[in-house]
């Protein structure tokens, strides 16, 4: 399929921005604080787009809060991934009708992956009167117009037209916190795997201008950001689409490049993509953290090639030794998806087999949800969700007792961490993350937050690490 990268002028962002100063005297025109509620579902690139939203509201005189009562405007970001995601969405939207009721000029704006499909935006357009503003992924850059029409015409507006995608810059970012940030290099996929909705609402694979990355990077570390997670549906397919030859690795390298003090993270790779080159790159480039998250979904071949991954077992137990070949210490998370219509419980158990042989760090396991207009959810499936969950428990299980040995592993030694918030609790008041991305737990003082300081690993258990700060 041929795809020619499409961009937004900066000229037509600087007139959302004209709307937001229109919104701004609108909003601030009573002499009152007015609060603004971003609520968001799904994956780090929703955060990122979380942001964007932020700084759009920001920008039109809203404060705050993290209470509904108080807010003025409610945005609803959701996820299309799996179905408890949605029902999760649903759920709390229809919950709103009490926080309308109390303000009823509040607006309620649902955005995101969930409203790109047709059905969806159609149900909440028929069942979900509360709501104002439905807009989709590639309508997010005109969010303020979209505020505008609500406010002046006091009329529904929905913008989820079926789209390719664009890349745009210029757009205001409200992040949230001071050390950890996300940097998105693309948007879209092109890899359709049988299961997911992703390129269906997302759209085309998209790479950003890498002057623009390195940009928004060097701004980040002047801010003093510490960790900073370069976010794509595949960044390894990053520079496919650019017109200089540029990829993923040679991005890391580049940013790698900028002074300063900070880490440098990065999902989501997909196996089939994944190369020496980059395993390469992640050794030799100091700054880059000894992490891959490489989703492997399950260690059976045929339902990998039904799945549509583009690799088998081999290809990628193959790609793990090579990177740990580079970083003996790389730490390795995966995703798996337990139940995908006409799993056997021999095909599982090649999936058990493959844990067993790679002893993942952690992992985020899901019982497959079928997701309507993709392949995947018209394929026969004789099994039962009792059999799924019996092989989900299992799995969670062999998860569980490789998370907790590899943590035991840590006790004694001395780890270097960026200690990144508060847990509100007494014994160990601090978090914070190893390169390698686990959680470590410690007592100290929080102005420590934002600091890289030395730990030495006490205790641990299956979901984190406890540990004391050397020299007191």
């Amino acid at each position: 399929m041929s795809y020619v990268r499409k961009t937004i002028d900066i000229s037509k962002v600087k007139e959302q921005e004209a709307i937001c100063a229109r919104i701004f005297d609108r909003v601030t025109a009573d002499g009152k604080k007015h609060l603004a509620m971003v609520d968001t579902y799904g994956c780090q690139q929703n955060e990122a787009d979380s942001e964007k939203i932020r700084g759009y509201l920001a920008e039109m005189g809203y404060g705050f809060t993290q209470d509904e009562f108080q807010a003025d405007v409610i945005v609803v970001n959701t996820c299309a991934v799996r179905e408890h995601a949605e029902m999760r969405v649903l759920g709390n939207v229809g919950a709103l009708n009490h926080t309308k009721k109390d303000n009823p000029n509040q607006i309620i704006a649902v955005c995101g992956c969930m409203v790109q499909q047709e059905h969806m935006a159609a149900k909440i357009k028929k069942s979900y009167p509360v709501v104002d503003l439905v807009f989709g992924p590639h309508e997010l850059w005109r969010f303020p117009e979209l505020m505008e029409s609500v406010m002046t015409k006091h009329k529904r507006v929905f913008a989820t037209a079926n789209d390719e995608g664009s890349v745009i810059e210029g757009m205001p970012l409200k992040r949230d916190g001071s050390i950890k940030a996300w940097l998105s290099i693309m948007y879209g996929c092109n890899n359709f795997c049988s299961y997911c909705i992703v390129p269906y609402v997302r759209g085309r694979e998209r790479s950003r201008l890498p002057e623009d990355i390195l940009r928004e990077a060097r701004e980040l570390v002047a801010a003093g950001y510490k960790d900073i997670t370069l976010l794509g549906q595949n960044v390894n397919s990053y520079g496919k689409d650019l017109p200089d030859p540029i990829d993923f690795a040679d991005l890391i390298r580049m940013v790698n490049d900028i002074p300063g003090e900070f880490l440098i993270r990065f999902m989501t790779s997909h196996p089939k993509d994944a190369t020496e080159k980059l395993f390469r790159t992640m050794a030799e480039c100091e700054k880059c953290a000894h992490q891959l998250h490489l989703p492997v979904q399950s260690g059976n071949d045929r339902i990998l090639k039904v799945m549509n991954r583009g690799y088998d077992s081999a290809k990628y137990m193959h790609q793990l030794e090579l990177a740990k070949q580079y970083m003996p210490d790389l730490v390795v998370t995966t995703d798996i998806i337990v139940g995908f219509p006409g799993e056997t419980d021999e095909e599982f158990e090649d999936t058990i087999k493959l844990v067993e042989a790679v002893r993942y760090d952690a992992m985020f396991t899901f019982i497959y949800s079928k997701r309507v207009g993709t392949p995947a959810a018209s394929m026969l499936d004789p099994f039962t969700r009792q059999d799924k969950q019996r092989h989900f428990d299992r799995l969670m299980d062999v998860s569980n007792r490789i998370s907790g040995e590899k943590h035991k592993e840590y006790e004694g030694k001395t780890v270097r961490v960026l200690v990144d918030g508060e847990t509100g609790k007494e014994e160990y008041n601090l978090s914070s993350r190893t390169n390698g991305g686990r959680l470590v737990h410690l007592h100290g003082d929080k102005a420590l937050i934002g600091q890289y300081i030395n730990v030495k690993i006490v205790s641990s258990n299956t979901w984190a690490l406890y540990g004391e700060m050397e020299n007191g």
